[in-house]
């Protein structure tokens, strides 16, 4: 497309694969631009759709050359102000910054060479032995220089993009689908590079950029999904007077969910339709349609409409029950469980466990038991009880090295929705507990080598975070969780209990590898402010020993002071029968020792008996 304003200037419009748009090219931000904003909500949406539209294509046994018949996928259009040669963004720098990131996690994946040097021309260029990224942005480039690196980058109160592009970054160890971890990986990215697709539309004065950016964003509004359910529902209510009780209990409802944040009025009607009525789900294969889960999720104004009978929408009064009662129910729990996943909330603490973990799948799970005719201890003990078990799954999951992102977990997710739906709580806690079963879903006794990899830090720290602030409350201490599980330079960090110095122990291990891999394993970690690491972390444990005994519990259970006048650890430690006890060194058979412990701590925090005491009034 081609367009000419005036006999003067010129407007291109072209779309380019990723590897057209970024290979070779580079672009800027002028200084009055806006920050990288990105949140978690639009990174996870963002790969789950790549995922989703990949493996739409993918089928295992693929030659490489398959993936030019992959179906193609649309990122949107980017529009640039070419000044002389010199391309500035006026939008699309947060899907660009995004792209850049998830090029760098993917660069360090990737085995193969030759690719490695494919996805880094993206990324880069490199002049006189000086490297500028292709999205040339002068105060982030230290922090994007590091992330290539694989090097830590730490910067007192940074900016507020650079502040996002780490948490972004960072994210993407949980997000990123095992699924695509392992064979497959070559394959998505050769598929997100050449069958992904951008519009570039570039104008040759600011001017004509920005008024192409206004007149593609600020003319006109377009109906969303969730008005366009409106409107329907309300056509179809008769009576004037409900119609206009039914809309005042819609704009309550919607303007509670919008003060969650962007979008969040669609998610909770998603999330309500699907955990109440999805009976199907598309198949992961190859040409496979989508089914009642995936249309709600895309399109859920015409899936109700195409629904109307099953859904006992046949006449006006119908309509008007859907919004003032099931609408208002759901929307309700909805709006709860959502703050309770950003807030500690007694009651519902599992709800933000399972969000720390970026576990978006809960929603509609959580409120498929719900009726409208529970009262609230009712519906509680059923939340509490569903939370508990996705609690329980998730770690022991986590601590068996499988995947918890939403691509791997979202079929089974969308089976246990259909089977919990209108359970009473009992029935809840005995169904779900047969879903644990080890033989089916592995307990802790099947990874006794669990430890510390490259993709499972941010999972550690929060495991950790549990484990130590189960030891002090079960002790007798005050809760401390949300304060354990800040990370950063005003948080907690893992502590090796050994320090990266394997010369120290040539008696017990041969080779610094299999030193490597003992340090790592759970056994061998505590979780310390991040300026104890700096001051003691590289000592030997001999000299920082004593230091432990000034932190919490967990750590300070190695030294002998914490037995000492501390009368609600040891009537813990009776009760439980957890093998804590104090280590005057800390050799191999030491660390199996708290391995073994830290396994009996996770059993009991995480076991489904719990099921049970959560359904009991």
């Amino acid at each position: 497309m081609t367009t000419t304003p005036s006999p003067s200037r010129e407007i291109d419009g072209k779309g380019r694969t990723v590897r057209e748009l970024l290979a070779g090219r580079k672009y800027s931000i002028d200084y009055y631009q806006r920050e990288y904003k990105w949140q978690q909500k639009q990174l996870a949406e963002l790969i789950d759709d790549l995922a989703d539209r990949f493996f739409a294509s993918h089928e295992a046994g693929n030659e490489r050359s398959a993936v030019a018949e992959y179906g193609h996928y649309f990122l949107g259009s980017i529009i640039v102000s070419d000044k002389d040669g010199q391309k500035f963004i006026i939008d699309g720098q947060q899907r660009l910054t995004t792209l850049t990131l998830l090029l760098i996690f993917l660069h360090h994946r990737l085995d193969d060479a030759e690719q490695k040097g494919q996805i880094a021309e993206l990324i880069f260029s490199q002049k006189y032995g000086k490297r500028s990224f292709n999205l040339d942005i002068p105060e982030r480039a230290a922090c994007m220089d590091a992330l290539y690196r694989g090097e830590e980058f730490a910067e007192p109160d940074p900016p507020e993009s650079i502040a996002n592009i780490l948490a972004r970054y960072a994210e993407l160890e949980d997000l990123f689908p095992d699924e695509l971890a392992g064979t497959a990986l070559p394959f998505f990215v050769d598929w997100l590079v050449e069958n992904v697709h951008l519009v570039e539309i570039t104008a040759y004065s600011d001017e004509d950029a920005y008024t192409i950016f206004e007149t593609m964003n600020d003319r006109g509004l377009s109906l969303t999904p969730a008005d366009m359910l409106k409107g329907y529902l309300l056509a179809n209510i008769t009576d004037a007077d409900k119609r206009t009780r039914a809309s005042r209990v819609w704009k309550e409802r919607v303007q509670a969910l919008a003060e969650l944040g962007k979008d969040e009025d669609a998610d909770g009607i998603k999330s309500w339709l699907r955990s109440q009525y999805a009976e199907s789900i598309r198949e992961r294969k190859r040409g496979a349609a989508p089914q009642d889960f995936d249309l709600i999720g895309t399109e859920f104004h015409r899936w109700v409409r195409d629904h109307e009978d099953a859904l006992g929408l046949t006449a006006s009064a119908e309509f008007a029950r859907f919004i003032e009662r099931d609408f208002a129910f759901y929307g309700h729990w909805y709006e709860r469980l959502r703050r309770a996943a950003e807030t500690l909330t007694p009651g519902l603490e599992c709800v933000h466990f399972n969000a720390q973990h970026n576990f978006t799948l809960q929603y509609p799970v959580l409120l498929a038991p719900l009726r409208v005719e529970d009262d609230e201890a009712a519906a509680l003990r059923k939340v509490r009880v569903v939370a508990a078990y996705l609690d329980i799954l998730i770690h022991r999951r986590i601590w068996n090295w499988r995947a918890i992102d939403y691509s791997t977990m979202q079929y089974a997710m969308f089976l246990v929705m259909r089977d919990v739906r209108g359970r009473s709580a009992p029935e809840l806690a005995a169904m779900l507990k047969e879903r644990l079963d080890p033989e089916t879903a592995p307990d802790f006794a099947a990874n006794g080598a669990f430890r510390l990899h490259g993709m499972n830090g941010r999972q550690i720290h929060r495991l950790l975070a549990r484990m130590t602030d189960y030891v002090e409350t079960r002790s007798g201490q005050a809760s401390r969780y949300a304060e354990y599980a800040q990370r950063g330079k005003k948080g907690y960090e893992i502590e090796h209990v050994w320090a990266n110095h394997p010369e120290r122990h040539k008696d017990e291990f041969g080779h610094p590898s299999e030193f490597e891999e003992y340090r790592n394993r759970i056994g061998g970690l505590l979780l310390l402010p991040k300026s104890f690491n700096a001051s003691y972390g590289d000592l030997p444990y001999a000299e920082k020993r004593g230091h432990y005994a000034g932190q919490n519990l967990l750590a300070k259970s190695l030294h002998e002071s914490a037995y000492d006048h501390n009368p609600g650890f040891r009537r813990f430690i009776a009760e439980s029968r957890l093998s804590f006890r104090a280590h005057a060194e800390f050799r191999k058979a030491d660390l199996d020792a708290r391995q073994a412990l830290y396994q009996q701590l996770a059993e009991r925090i995480w076991g489904p008996e719990r099921l049970a005491q959560e359904a009991a009034p």
